[in-house]
């Protein structure tokens, strides 16, 4: 065999044990994909919704809005946004200051983004406020909230929009 053609076939054994060195015999692995929560975080945000209509039929201004996120946003009809958390408890103290203030509500949907990191949550709520002639005036009618799950694990209400047909 000649000097090239020996130096030749030394190169190609050479290449294709680099090229066999870099295949690995197991494959690469999957990336992981987080686990999914969501039964359990649609739990914890019904569980939330609960104790926050609580503290609402209570006439608690601060349990209420210790449901919102600091930076969170309530959208009432008929009323400019309220923008953040001690702007929202004002204006509960504003309503719970009426005589004839309750309030309630549920869930009737609560769907979890598969990231898990937010929710929406559709439901109905009953308000009672008193009329231009202080006598109490109830409204039946259907929200929905935006949640965010916080650096702790606990959701926290980012937007609250309040609908309703009544003016």
């Amino acid at each position: 065999m000649s000097k090239l053609r020996a130096w030749s076939v030394r190169v190609s054994v050479l290449m294709a044990a680099v090229a066999l060195a870099s295949c690995s015999s197991t494959p690469p692995t999957a990336p992981t994909s987080a686990p999914d929560n969501r039964a359990a975080d649609e739990a914890a945000i019904r569980a939330a919704d609960a104790a926050w209509s609580k503290a609402a039929e209570a006439k608690d201004p601060a349990g209420t809005t210790s449901f919102y996120a600091d930076n969170a946003q309530l959208m009432a009809a008929s009323s400019p946004v309220t923008s953040g958390k001690d702007a929202i408890q004002k204006a509960f103290i504003g309503m719970m200051a009426d005589k004839n203030f309750a309030l309630k509500f549920a869930p009737t949907k609560v769907e979890v983004a598969r990231s898990g990191d937010l929710a929406y949550d559709v439901g109905t709520y009953e308000l009672t406020l008193s009329d231009k002639k202080g006598k109490p005036q109830t409204t039946k009618a259907m929200y929905v909230v935006v949640w965010g799950k916080q650096a702790d694990g606990s959701w926290k209400a980012l937007l609250d929009v309040p609908n309703t047909t009544t003016p």
